[in-house]
């Protein structure tokens, strides 16, 4: 029975770096290779703080690898602090 558990053990972990394989990812896929909270990637793609793919016709939110590599590594300010600021700034041009 254990050895059944280590086996499920290890395809689990498989399956989670195959996932870190793909060229285009969806939030959840995302916010797995990052390991920032979904709630934060929306915040991000809706001040447009986050490189995204621009597909009108879909709704759903999808990421290139390559582009959200090299965003991650110019250091983007992804505090709390910084993004409701951002946020609220954001509010107030559009209340205008």
């Amino acid at each position: 029975m254990e050895e059944n558990e280590n086996i499920v053990g290890l395809l689990s972990d498989i399956k989670g770096l195959l996932s870190h394989t793909k060229k285009v990812m969806n939030v959840e896929d995302l916010a797995a290779y990052t390991g920032l909270s979904k709630s934060k990637i929306y915040k991000l793609t809706q001040l447009k703080l986050i490189p995204m793919g621009n597909n009108p016709h879909i709704r759903q939110k999808f990421f290139y690898k390559d582009t959200i590599d090299a965003w991650l590594m110019g250091n983007p300010d992804l505090s709390d602090e910084s993004l409701e600021r951002l946020f609220n700034e954001s509010l107030l041009k559009n209340r205008k």
